[in-house]
């Protein structure tokens, strides 16, 4: 009597956890998380927001959970902060980044700032949007070497988890999607917008001596010439090019992805905000600091590198042949467009 008793204690406690998790599944269609907007100043761009991925307050917390989550590598010892680092304004201080196996990339970890605006990723420019960028080295055999099912089948019974997941979306049983949405959003909300040169634009103060001769070289022509490829708000125009690192470049890459003979040896081109904290530079990370890469504009391009970009004016003569005074000020200017604010952002920072 009493076994059955026991029993009928465990079928009838089994149908209320059925019925409760059908509950939830129908209440979970009327879930509306809360939207969220993200504060910037009037002199940048508007964002623009995927349809089906608006900014949420629940989505942006559950997608800066997995920013930081290392169970998305193989061997629970990477996540996407390893990097991504906030002070390498969210890349990382190697040459090229280094897998759980060992295995080394082939280029630099890139910045992840303000990419709100940009339409396409990657240094090839592969794929068209951040949903889809953050798939990838999750999946990657050289980099976290993980597959989302496993991942997710991991989490599966964290009721942490079940929690975000279910606050950001409604559901109970998320797939990839899922977690690459939640995470575009929070890269999303990665907007640096306070350095000493937007205070500058903002009339809230003025450059030094130094920092104002290094903006007006920036935008002179006969000068720095930085301007075409990083000039506005951004620091960088968002396209591709070759800016004449080497004469037999050896990384084909954004003609990899088109397939265009023009497009060989060209790469995107990065913003140089928080350019003070992104080293080493270029897409193979060859540049350990500021000085190199000055240096290399002034006297180190290489004229027949093979689709060099036009606005390289003065390629002919190995660059802009800056003196060392020149340097000095185009550098002073350029940590201008530091932004500790951004890097120091508790918002961005491990919420374990």
């Amino acid at each position: 009597m009493c076994q059955l008793i026991i029993k009928s204690f465990f079928v009838l406690l089994f149908v209320f956890l059925i019925s409760c998790q059908k509950q939830i599944e129908v209440d979970s269609s009327s879930y509306q998380p809360t939207p969220l907007i993200i504060d910037i100043p009037s002199n940048f761009p508007s964002i623009e927001h995927p349809e089906d991925n608006p900014l949420t307050e629940e989505g942006v917390r559950l997608g800066r959970h997995l920013f930081w989550e290392t169970k998305l590598s193989g061997d629970n010892s990477m996540s996407c902060a390893t990097c991504h680092s906030p002070q390498n304004a969210f890349s990382e201080p190697y040459n090229v980044s280094v897998g759980i196996h060992g295995d080394s990339g082939t280029r630099n970890a890139m910045v992840l700032q303000n990419l709100a605006w940009s339409n396409d990723f990657f240094w090839d420019g592969r794929l068209s949007s951040l949903e889809e960028q953050i798939l990838i080295p999750v999946l990657d055999s050289t980099e976290m070497d993980e597959t989302w099912e496993n991942f997710l089948n991991e989490i599966k019974y964290d009721n942490k988890y079940r929690d975000l997941f279910y606050k950001a979306f409604g559901i109970l049983n998320p797939d990839s999607t899922h977690a690459a949405k939640a995470l575009a959003q929070f890269v999303r909300t990665m907007v640096s917008t306070n350095s000493k040169f937007d205070k500058f634009l903002r009339q809230e103060l003025s450059l030094s001596q130094e920092e104002s001769a290094g903006y007006a070289s920036f935008n002179d022509l006969n000068g720095g010439d930085c301007f075409h490829c990083h000039g506005g708000i951004l620091g960088t125009d968002n396209s591709y090019k070759n800016n004449g690192l080497d004469e037999f470049p050896i990384d084909s890459g954004r003609g990899l992805v088109t397939g265009l003979e023009s497009d060989y040896f060209k790469f995107k081109v990065p913003s140089i905000r928080n350019v003070e904290y992104s080293a080493p530079y270029m897409h193979d990370g060859r540049f350990s600091n500021l000085d190199e890469v000055i240096t290399f504009y002034s006297t180190g391009i290489h004229p027949n590198s093979p689709n060099i970009d036009p606005l390289i004016e003065f390629a002919a003569q190995g660059g802009v042949q800056l003196t060392p005074q020149e340097r000095n000020e185009l550098k002073a200017f350029l940590l201008t467009l530091s932004d500790p604010d951004f890097i120091n952002n508790p918002k961005f920072s491990n919420p374990f």
